[in-house]
């Protein structure tokens, strides 16, 4: 049974994508899709850390 899942070489290597640190927990985060037409406003890395807010360090 074949693979369902796998890079033809159409789409790039997650390694390859853009990364950020997120601005409440510090961890690194890979561009997505749906953040397309507003990559640069993105701060956090999930809605919980957008609840949180920014910690002081980070601000």
């Amino acid at each position: 049974m074949a693979r369902k899942h796998v890079n033809h070489g159409t789409a790039p290597a997650k390694s390859d994508l853009p990364q950020k640190r997120c601005a409440a927990c510090g961890l690194l985060f890979a561009w997505r899709k749906k953040w397309a037409r507003d990559w640069d406003q993105v701060r956090f890395c999930s809605d919980r850390c957008r609840a949180k807010g920014a910690s002081e360090e980070r601000r």
